[in-house]
């Protein structure tokens, strides 16, 4: 290959695609990744795309805050513009500009996730010019999203072995409702605008060595023993499965700023995780956790299912052989590959194993 796979992309979607990418808002799981998704990918690729009927099939249709928040940011990466960019509203429109980082600050509101906001903001960034550096508030462990640990401990390992440069500093969390987390993200340029291929066809622990569970409990204006609590009764439940662990305990005081707590469990790349609401005993967070990884852990896949769905846009734009393999073929994962193949001439070749789903990235022959 004379230059790089992405620099083709560009040229391709730039000089020869005359037409404006639309993308359906009720397609699989109908909600804000799709939004995420489309607009990062836009940014990158240079194309303009419109969404319509934007999470039309939930409670409370249309954008979030969340998903307002990061589509501002894209736009400062991108020097981008964008239409129908109010709350609630069914259908946006979004023309990049050149990529360029940004240094700035950015408040989600309340409990927006800002994972979720991450997930959009990141690839963006790492196809840019220069470096980004923001301080994002919101929440960093509310339900439907992936909690901090999960993207500190096995996100950020994934996409670093593809050559991105990205450094998340959780300052303090923030649950629901009132949110209050703090995270600092510095994301640099990937060299020559080219990421590499990542093949993960065989457990983590064959690769690395690495047998034990690992996790950390936390929680922030409740009393220590939650946290200790959750810790205990999901060691319990590993070590009756046959596996060792080593849970780290986070206490925050917090001072009446947010009150929550959650645990997150990994190894390699696979992981579980549980958050405690009022009733929900620290002991049932924990179990549940610990269920979780262990359901994955029991499997023949080498990335879980929340993983899976996450590299999707990766894989895409990197250059050379892809391949991992996934338990379950969820609704976000088919989303993702939907989205994806909109912007890029890729597709996905799944094949299904016996206890697994094997995908694998197939480039166009013209590039």
């Amino acid at each position: 290959m004379d230059i790089s796979f992405l620099v083709k992309v560009l040229s391709f979607s730039k000089k020869e695609r005359k037409f404006m990418v639309k993308i359906d808002g009720t397609y699989g799981e109908g909600g804000g990744q799709i939004i995420r998704t489309a607009i990062a990918l836009a940014a990158i690729t240079g194309e303009e795309v419109e969404i319509e009927n934007i999470r039309a099939n939930r409670p409370n249709p249309g954008l979030s805050a969340q998903h307002l928040h990061a589509v501002k940011a894209v736009e400062k990466l991108s020097g981008g513009r964008t239409e129908g960019l109010e709350l609630r509203s069914t259908r946006l429109k979004f023309a990049p500009g050149a990529l360029n980082g940004f240094e700035g600050e950015i408040d989600i509101g309340t409990a927006g996730s800002i994972t979720l906001l991450l997930q959009c903001l990141i690839p963006v960034a790492v196809f840019a010019d220069s470096e980004t550096k923001v301080r994002i508030r919101g929440g960093t462990d509310v339900k439907w999203s992936p909690p901090m640990d999960f993207y500190t401990e096995l996100f950020l390992k994934a996409i670093r072995e593809m050559g991105c440069d990205v450094h998340l500093d959780l300052k303090r969390r923030g649950y629901y409702p009132k949110g209050g987390g703090l995270v600092e993200a510095k994301i640099a340029p990937s060299p020559s605008h080219q990421l590499k291929g990542i093949v993960l066809v065989e457990a983590e622990s064959k690769r690395t060595g690495e047998e034990v569970v690992k996790g950390i409990s936390h929680s922030c204006g409740l009393p220590a023993h939650v946290a200790e609590r959750q810790a205990k009764a999901a060691e319990s439940v590993l070590n009756a499965a046959g596996y060792d662990s080593v849970i780290k305990i986070e206490i925050e005081n917090g001072g009446g700023r947010t009150t929550g707590c959650g645990i997150t469990l990994w190894k390699g790349y696979k992981s579980g995780s549980a958050l405690g609401e009022r009733g929900k005993r620290a002991e049932r967070v924990g179990e549940e956790a610990a269920r979780n990884i262990i359901n994955e852990l029991a499997s023949a896949s080498t990335v879980d299912v929340y993983l899976a769905d996450q590299l999707i846009p990766y894989i895409a734009l990197a250059d050379g052989k892809s391949e991992m393999w996934v338990r379950e073929m969820t609704k976000h994962l088919e989303t993702n590959m939907y989205v994806t193949k909109k912007f890029l001439d890729v597709e996905f070749e799944v094949e299904q194993e016996s206890g697994f789903f094997a995908i694998k990235i197939i480039r166009n022959s013209s590039y």
